[in-house]
């Protein structure tokens, strides 16, 4: 057994709140994450709109706060007028983004009718790619006034009489990236960004805005883009965006089972970037980060659009299969998120349903919860408060990407008002680890709850045919003695661990 672990947290020590908008997923019009995924008229769990009832009580299951919508690389490419009014009037369009024919017949009012069944705040993008400022604040004056303008009452012709009052809104998509369609330099991108701002802050001055960061940490631009657009944008805009996700055979099992050190240090260097920007341009507002599109996807597997014949019916696209190892990995990045939760304040789970998603269906047919859908479930249930730092010590272990890094990692939440502490804590060493727990800080505690998930087999799944193969396992919660408790963590495992605290010191 490996050397063990100790973990002390002190209510002294806190990082911020949690917001809500870190538990966000996204729809986007790619393969069957929107139609025979959130939507199929004639399905057996559909209601009067098409929406599957299924999916919509699995969403909310999940925790999901706020969804990101329609895309995505297809809102590069999107007309959003396409999508209201009559259905048999829309028009079949050609997505340029994934070469697939769009019916149209799931659009704007539909989503939003979604939103609101499912319980979450929409976050809209716009197209800054073929389109620009003029589309972009009709789009707002649509969604956002109440009526008297053109824009506003054609909403209400459509049979939308309320505001669908959006707040979020992303400016493009990946623009940094040659697959984005009208893809531009970071300087283009930056002017464009702040002029569509403007013009939709306009509109309505209570939005809150994305800007696009790099497509992810690799691209040869990276930082020095976010550097340009935001000395060009950060007037205008709220956030920066972050994309990344994180493929098991790019790198060796260990490398991957420490994707969340990766995250750490994108997290960290495009905070440093933006307060260089906030610095370099005298300013005082610090800009916040929308970590928009993040998951584990195995992308060796995926064929580029450009490969494939246009597809009439909604395609099967990257509809991966995740292992219990994919799930410790997305409670692991879901733990680094909340460890920056003084800065990095909305995120979206990149999809939904079917597209590299934790909610699969069957057209016609079942849906099920992927092994990545519960430790996200589970840590949105039980991240409310404030975040606490962790002091953590114990074993490494080797990886090929990163050099040695800790086997174990934690993060902590406390609510003073439910008198909880949790602690989220994951094994990534192929070794179990014992793991002393010091809670005195916080005076009397008792154990309530220990939830885990790890397998004897870190390569199995769920699927249609077993789906509950792999589920949350609630185990006896430690003894806790004077605030000190011990356990020991399996190997490749997640952890939340619940703590009632009887009086604070």
């Amino acid at each position: 057994m490996a050397t063990a672990a100790r973990l002390a947290v002190d209510p002294a020590f806190a990082v911020a709140p949690v917001d809500r908008r870190i538990f966000g997923s996204f729809v986007e019009h790619m393969g069957r994450c929107v139609y025979t995924g959130i939507f199929e008229p004639g399905h057996p769990a559909a209601d009067n709109s098409g929406l599957r009832t299924d999916v919509l009580e699995l969403t909310r299951e999940l925790g999901v706060s706020v969804v990101r919508y329609p895309g995505g690389n297809f809102v590069s490419g999107y007309r959003w007028e396409d999508g209201v009014g009559p259905t048999g009037e829309r028009p079949r369009r050609l997505d340029l983004a994934w070469r697939a024919i769009e019916t149209n017949a799931f659009g704007l009012n539909e989503f939003m009718d979604w939103a609101g069944k499912a319980g979450v705040e929409p976050m809209m993008a716009v197209n800054l790619g073929t389109r620009g400022i003029a589309e972009a604040a009709e789009l707002v004056e649509y969604c956002n006034l109440p009526g008297g303008t053109a824009a506003a009452d054609l909403r209400r012709k459509h049979g939308v009489a309320a505001p669908h009052d959006v707040r979020l809104w992303c400016l493009g998509n990946e623009m940094d990236g040659p697959w984005q369609t009208g893809s531009l330099t970071a300087y283009e991108y930056g002017r464009l960004a702040a002029r569509a701002g403007q013009a939709m802050r306009k509109v309505d001055p209570t939005i809150e805005l994305v800007a696009c960061g790099s497509s992810n940490s690799g691209m040869p631009t990276f930082a020095a883009w976010e550097a340009t657009v935001l000395e060009q944008a950060y007037d205008q805009v709220d956030y920066v965006s972050l994309h990344n996700y994180y493929d098991p055979l790019r790198v060796d099992p260990a490398s991957f089972r420490a994707s969340a050190v990766d995250l750490d240090r994108f997290i960290d260097d495009i905070i440093a970037t933006a307060d260089h920007v906030r610095a370099k341009l005298r300013r005082t507002k610090r800009i916040k980060l929308s970590l928009d599109e993040w998951n584990v996807w195995y992308q060796n597997d995926f064929t580029e659009p450009e490969d494939r014949p246009i597809a009439e019916e909604p395609p099967h696209l990257i509809e991966d299969d995740y292992t219990v190892t994919d799930a410790v990995v997305v409670g692991n990045l879901l733990i680094s998120m909340l460890r920056h939760a003084d800065r990095l304040t909305v995120g979206c789970q990149a999809q939904l349903a079917n597209v590299i998603a934790p909610i699969r269906t069957e057209p016609g047919g079942p849906s099920w919860r992927q092994t990545i859908f519960h430790p996200f479930a589970l840590t949105s249930a039980l991240a409310h408060g404030t975040v606490l730092r962790v002091a953590l010590t114990g074993p490494e272990m080797e990886t090929g990407r990163y050099g040695e890094v800790a086997a174990l990692d934690a993060v902590a939440v406390h609510d003073p008002d439910r008198a909880e502490l949790v602690l989220f804590v994951v094994n990534r060493g192929e070794s179990p680890v014992p793991l002393d727990l010091d809670l005195r800080a916080f005076g009397g505690l008792a154990a309530a709850d220990h939830v885990t998930l790890t397998d004897a087999d870190p390569a199995a799944r769920n699927s249609a045919a077993q789906p509950d193969r792999v589920v949350p396992q609630r185990l006896t919660p430690p003894a806790c003695d004077n605030g000190r408790a011990a356990l020991v963590l399996p190997p490749i495992s997640w952890h939340a661990l619940r703590f009632t605290v009887r009086a604070s010191s």
